[in-house]
């Protein structure tokens, strides 16, 4: 899985309709390029485990922003990790 197939699943999938933006990503100051996907376990607050795709700055971006954002591997709907 690439970015940019991810990116093409979420927008067909309905979810996180403004995370890929122009608006967005120039907003964070952030491109493509500077996204990798990998394959991850998560626990959500509640404690429920979610299989996910990580997108994952490869690059800091403005205000040093460094997180990663997670996406259901069946769904493609966002997960919020809990640390």
């Amino acid at each position: 899985m690439t970015a940019s197939e991810l990116k093409y699943q979420i927008e067909q999938s309905g979810n996180e309709p403004y995370y890929f933006t122009r608006d967005t990503m120039r907003f964070f100051g952030d491109t493509m390029r500077n996204y990798g996907v990998r394959s991850n376990v998560v626990f959500d607050f509640e404690g429920n485990k979610h299989l996910v795709w990580e997108l994952y700055r490869r690059q800091p971006v403005k205000h040093n922003n460094q997180s990663s954002a997670y996406f259901e591997k069946e769904t493609y709907k966002r997960v919020f990790k809990h640390n």
